[in-house]
């Protein structure tokens, strides 16, 4: 079996799970099973690892698997894997990150205005 995360709506209803979302996302904090972040996706959508559900549930979600080639696509998004990417720093590294950005887009910004728009903007200011 390829795929080893679940979303909540891949869930239900499937061996007796519960039939919507929130029943499943209900017996996940009850059972304690495993979560992450879904890659790619705003807010607060978590997937649950295959080996915390129940063990009734491997052979429905193996017939239940999508194509290899689909689950790949997604995977060559570069934003996608810049915001995973930044989802496994730590805050410090985050902090650090963000600075560097910020830091080297100014210093690119200024670089491009060049002198002639750095003594339009001083002759603008007042003393």
């Amino acid at each position: 079996m390829k795929k080893e995360w679940f979303s909540a709506r891949d869930l239900v209803g499937l061996n007796g799970l519960p039939t919507s979302t929130q029943g499943i996302h209900g017996m996940a904090r009850r059972q304690e099973w495993e979560k992450r972040r879904r890659v790619g996706v705003q807010g607060r959508a978590v997937e649950y690892h295959i080996n915390s559900l129940p063990k009734m549930m491997k052979p429905a979600l193996i017939i239940q698997e999508k194509s290899a080639e689909y689950l790949c696509a997604s995977y060559h998004d570069p934003l996608l894997i810049w915001i995973e990417s930044y989802k496994q720093l730590k805050d410090s590294e985050r902090e650090q990150i963000i600075s560097f950005i910020v830091r080297e887009g100014m210093m690119a910004i200024i670089s491009r205005l060049g002198p002639a728009r750095e003594k339009s903007v001083n002759e603008g200011q007042c003393e």
